[in-house]
C-alpha cells in the first residue's frame, strides 16, 4: 500500500474521522469496508463524499478512513469535513469552491448535558400548583 499523500481529521458531534488520501482509482474504504456497505443510507453516503464530487476528484484518489465514536449521521459529517480539509491541503485552488459550499466549516453543535432536577437537558417535570 503506497504512503498517503495527505492525512487529515474531521469531527462532528462525538465522531472523529481520520482521512488518508492516496493516488488511485476512487476506492473509498471506511473502517475496512467499502463506503457503500458502511453507509447504507444513500443520503448519508452522498453527504460524506460531497467534497470529492464537488471538486471532481472522485476517481483520482483512493480514500482510507477510520472513524470512531458517534452515530451514522455524525460519522458522515466527520468524514465530509476530513475529506474537504485533505483536498485543500493537496490543492489550494479547491478552497474557494469548498468554502462557498460550506464544507470547510466545523459544525460545533454538541448534545447538551442533562442537569439535575430536570428530565433532559431543558425539559422540566410538569408543574403542579396543588
Amino acid at each position: 500500500m503506497p504512503k498517503p499523500l495527505v492525512q487529515s481529521t474531521g469531527r462532528r458531534k462525538t465522531a472523529i474521522a481520520r482521512v488518508r488520501l492516496r493516488p488511485g482509482t476512487g476506492n473509498i474504504v471506511v473502517n475496512g469496508k467499502p463506503v457503500e456497505i458502511y453507509f447504507t443510507v444513500p443520503s448519508h453516503r452522498n453527504h460524506a463524499i460531497e467534497p470529492l464530487r464537488l471538486s471532481e476528484t472522485s476517481d483520482v484518489y483512493d480514500v482510507d478512513v477510520s472513524i470512531i465514536g458517534g452515530g451514522v449521521s455524525g460519522q458522515a459529517g466527520a468524514l465530509r469535513l476530513g475529506l474537504a480539509r485533505a483536498l485543500v491541503v493537496l490543492d489550494e485552488e479547491l478552497r474557494p469552491n469548498l468554502k462557498r459550499a460550506g464544507l470547510l466549516a466545523r459544525d460545533a453543535r454538541e448534545k447538551e448535558r442533562r442537569k439535575y432536577g430536570l428530565r433532559k437537558a431543558r425539559k422540566a417535570p410538569q408543574y403542579s400548583k396543588r
